[in-house]
């Protein structure tokens, strides 16, 4: 088994929409749950854009063919029967508690996989009595080759075996890291991102000059504040609150951080970040 043959997505942004994608593109079929139905049409709308950008890079089989195994309702009990269900609902706690109980009501069997970029895995697992672990998906995910298996104290070694044959199985490669606050990217990237803020916000360079440095001196494929904008300044900000809140005064936002979000300068999805974009 590589993948299996029916997935739940709970979620239809941004980041469940490219899941949806990414197992459609494997072959299963796949069914997305989102909370209305204007959510549902958007929702629909991004997995057939990404899958038309499938086609173009020259996927084989038609759009049609994949679309036609994509379910996207407003209705849980749709996830019955499914093994595997994504968690893939904005980075609120109480959000992913109220989404972890609706998937357990209507799928008490599924594994449950939460998307998350830095909440705890094993308090999330605590909530349901279904076998959870962290499946850490990148943006944009269609062309991310990376997942983060995040793996809680309650996870099953068979279930991390299988999660390993799943991530091969979208053609991306898995990391496995122990719970832990931020686990291994996340941390390190917000750590990279907040200095490269930090030193914006005291004007040691230009936010053009600090990206060249780390992709022209130390080969990152973009740079950080290029990647803050990509990622949401909205989303990283609420990640370092909570890496501070866990890990101490060095993974304080800066202030800068702070009002460019309260600006709504949020990056690519406003408009504006560190960059214009419109």
């Amino acid at each position: 088994m590589s993948i299996p043959k029916q997935v739940g997505v709970l979620g239809g942004g941004r980041m469940g929409a490219g899941i949806a994608h990414s197992f459609l593109a494997a072959g299963a079929s796949v069914t997305v749950v989102d909370v209305n139905d204007a959510a549902v049409t958007a929702a629909r709308e991004r997995i057939a854009q990404d899958v038309a950008g499938s086609f173009a890079r020259g996927a084989e089989g038609s759009p049609e063919e994949w679309m036609d195994r994509l379910t996207v309702t407003t209705d849980p009990a749709a996830f019955a029967h499914h093994p595997l269900i994504i968690e893939a609902v904005p980075e609120s706690i109480e959000l992913k508690i109220s989404s972890f109980r609706t998937i357990a009501e209507h799928s008490p069997a599924a594994a449950i996989a939460t998307n998350t970029s830095s909440l705890s895995v094993t308090d999330l697992a605590g909530i349901v009595d279904n076998d959870v672990i962290g499946l850490h998906f990148f943006n944009p995910v269609p062309a991310s080759k990376l997942v983060e298996i995040v793996v809680a104290d309650s996870t099953p070694p068979s279930l991390v075996k299988d999660a390993k044959v799943w991530v091969e199985g979208l053609g991306k490669t898995p990391i496995v890291v122990k719970d832990s606050p931020g686990f291994a990217s996340s941390r390190l990237g917000v750590a990279i991102a907040i200095e490269a803020i930090r030193m914006v916000e005291e004007g040691v360079a230009s936010a053009e000059d600090i990206d060249q440095a780390m992709v022209l001196g130390y080969k990152f494929p973009v740079g950080p504040l290029a990647l803050t904008d990509i990622v949401g300044l909205d989303v990283r900000l609420g990640i370092a609150e909570y890496l501070e809140s866990s890990l101490g005064p060095r993974f304080a936002p800066p202030q800068l951080m702070r009002d460019m979000v309260a600006r709504g300068e949020l990056g690519r999805k406003s408009g504006k970040g560190f960059y214009d974009y419109r």
